[in-house]
């Protein structure tokens, strides 16, 4: 049973290693596009990755989620709203990257769990620990300081920051699988992204047909490339535990970040390197922080239970420890733009921001 458990915990890290090496890695994809515009990719990519996730849905028969959320008005009033905040996030990214703004771009990965924890706070009224205040004002005064250095607030990094938390929060409520979630906003997007590709092609702008069989085949492979991280995802969401799926989640903005540098070549001045160093210092006092509550949370139900099975009423620590009002993780779990929310976990795994879909 161990041996199986630890062969179960080896594939879902591989997974989860594949989901965020192709989100991160996703920045080389996107200029092999090029000439089609960031509008007609983002079309493109509403189109295909429904038809793809349709057939995927088709081949294991799961379609029972469909007629649930067309019975719930509101639920689906929200999948709805998803759709729009994930089409700016993914327009945004298209565009960044294709206009030699990835590292910014990856700046907006990186402050999302800063920017999800100060929305809990502000929206849902969420009551945070020392270490998570200090996260959030060193992420603030990065903003600051990266805003002195662009001459200008690190627009693209916040919309997509912004657009991805508020995604998280709204995900969140709607409480669907990944693949399910992304069939049905992509629903959504379907017929204003099939209008929008029909009139490019009246307009003659089109570039699916204009542009060679393979042109056309990247443009489809667009659905693919959607797809196949949120299904690897998926796979190591249900193997291992939130606190593995909080640290590998930095992986994506981590080599689009590389890339941007060493790839794209752009430019690093030094007080850019300043702001994203106190971004990285942000992020490892929210790591540690959140590692150390899980410990401690553990601790306390462990305590719990022996005092229990004792006869002993257990410790009154034991039950504040678990502190339900208090933010514990950085990111919402959302299923994203690409990724599933992972099934609920003890609250002893509750880790850094989760997050799990990405560009």
């Amino acid at each position: 049973m161990a041996g199986s458990s630890r062969s179960e915990q080896r594939v879902g890290l591989l997974n989860g290693f594949a989901a965020y090496g192709m989100w991160g890695l996703v920045p080389l994809f996107w200029p092999l596009l090029k000439p089609a515009g960031a509008g007609e990719i983002l079309a493109h990519r509403m189109v295909w990755s429904l038809a793809f996730v349709a057939v995927a849905l088709l081949f294991v028969r799961r379609w029972a989620w469909a007629g649930e959320l067309l019975r719930q008005p509101r639920r689906l009033a929200l999948v709805a709203v998803a759709a729009a905040v994930i089409t700016v996030n993914w327009g945004v990214y298209i565009w960044a990257v294709n206009s030699g703004h990835v590292v910014e771009a990856s700046l907006g990965y990186f402050i999302n769990p800063l920017v999800t924890i100060a929305m809990g706070v502000l929206l849902l009224k969420e009551r945070l620990r020392p270490a998570q205040w200090a996260a959030v004002g060193t992420g603030f005064a990065a903003v600051l300081v990266l805003a002195v250095g662009y001459g200008q607030p690190p627009w693209i990094s916040l919309c997509l920051a912004f657009s991805f938390a508020t995604y998280g929060l709204v995900k969140k409520k709607v409480n669907l699988g990944g693949v399910e979630s992304l069939a049905a906003e992509t629903a959504i997007q379907f017929l204003p992204a099939l209008g929008y590709l029909l009139w490019l092609g009246a307009q003659g702008e089109s570039t699916f047909t204009t542009e060679g069989a393979g042109h056309s085949a990247l443009l489809a492979a667009t659905g693919v490339v959607t797809a196949i991280p949120l299904v690897c995802f998926g796979a190591a969401a249900i193997r291992v535990p939130l606190s593995t799926l909080g640290l590998l989640q930095y992986l994506a903005p981590v080599f689009q970040f590389l890339l941007g540098i060493l790839y794209f070549g752009e430019a690093m001045p030094p007080e850019r390197w300043a702001g994203f160093g106190l971004v990285w210092l942000a992020l490892t006092l929210l790591t540690w922080d959140a590692l150390r509550t899980a410990r401690r949370t553990a601790r306390a139900l462990r305590d719990q239970l022996d005092r229990a099975g004792t006869g002993v009423p257990p410790l009154k620590e034991a039950a504040a420890a678990r502190e339900p009002g208090v933010v514990a993780s950085g990111t919402p779990v959302p299923g994203s733009s690409d990724a599933p929310g992972p099934p609920q976990q003890p609250q002893a795994q509750a880790q850094p921001g989760t997050r799990a879909g990405k560009p």
